[in-house]
């Protein structure tokens, strides 16, 4: 019996690879999608060239290094938890999730979907900010090491964003609410040391800052991008590469865990009435 549901969510799982895969060609096809992943790398360049020239105060490096690694760990947890937030509305009023729990093990597929999806597309906008990046921040190290922990960091940020992403999301009515998410997590961006060093901040915003997958994002994409001596800005002088994986690896478990509890119950009140019902709602304002 445990081999043969083992094997079923394993057939999900596969099933939601080929879902995320197919999700990642519609999106590209989509101007205004496109344009949203062109459009946060350009910003973040255009940043990025203001900063050349300038250094990080007390010290001869440059400031556009510093910033880079932090934006490319904010890019991934921005990427895995408001983007799909942002589509839970929509699967649930055009009723892909009333299907996906009539599904034997569909939420886990719909998961493994949505962390494929979102995962391809931030990767896409991760190679628009690092290829220009390149030329407006020197001194950062780009060796096997380094593309090894970036692509670690980068796959863990996804499974730990995404499903918290997707559960968050489904607190929503509409896709119109989740503005809120993406509020809150530029709230959140304050005090992960994206932007600025989080050892400066007092002692309970760094315990804040430290709850959340941002700082552990911003810390890992740092101490693989900059070199060894620049550690001495950050908290206890040390990369805590141990501690990093291990809260990463913690918010994995609990997003894989909460999600399909919070879907399954956000769909246990949905029908294919209330579906053609919030179909028709949106239809009628024009979307």
């Amino acid at each position: 019996m445990t081999a043969t549901t083992n094997d079923a969510r394993w057939a999900a799982a596969r099933a939601g690879l080929v879902r995320g895969w197919l999700e990642t060609k519609q999106s590209l096809r989509e101007p205004g999608d496109v344009l949203w992943y062109f459009l946060m790398p350009v910003i973040f360049a255009v940043v990025l060239l203001f900063m050349r020239g300038s250094s990080l105060p007390g010290t001869e490096y440059e400031l556009g290094a510093m910033v880079l690694p932090s934006i490319v760990g904010m890019s991934i947890g921005f990427g895995g938890l408001t983007g799909p937030a942002g589509t839970i509305a929509t699967d649930r009023e055009d009723g892909t999730l009333l299907r996906a729990k009539a599904t034997p093990n569909g939420m886990i597929g719909y998961l493994f979907g949505k962390v494929v999806m979102f995962g391809s597309t931030t990767l896409i906008s991760l190679a628009l900010l690092i290829i220009p990046g390149l030329t407006v921040a020197g001194e950062l190290r780009f060796d096997a090491r380094t593309w090894m922990l970036l692509l670690m960091i980068f796959v863990l940020g996804m499974a730990a964003t995404v499903p918290i992403g997707v559960a968050l999301g489904s607190l929503f009515k509409t896709a119109s609410q989740t503005g809120l998410l993406m509020l809150g997590s530029m709230a959140l961006l304050v005090v992960s040391g994206i932007f600025y060093p989080l050892s400066a901040l007092p002692t309970w915003l760094q315990w804040v800052g430290q709850a959340f997958p941002y700082y552990w994002l911003g810390l890992g994409a740092r101490s693989a991008m900059l070199p060894p001596e620049m550690v001495t800005t950050e908290i206890g002088e040390s990369w805590r590469t141990l501690e990093m994986f291990g809260v990463l690896g913690a918010w994995i478990v609990v997003g894989f865990v909460v999600a399909p509890i919070v879907l399954r119950r956000m769909t246990r009140r949905a029908s294919g009435a209330a579906v053609a019902e919030a179909r028709d709602r949106v239809m009628a304002q024009g979307w």
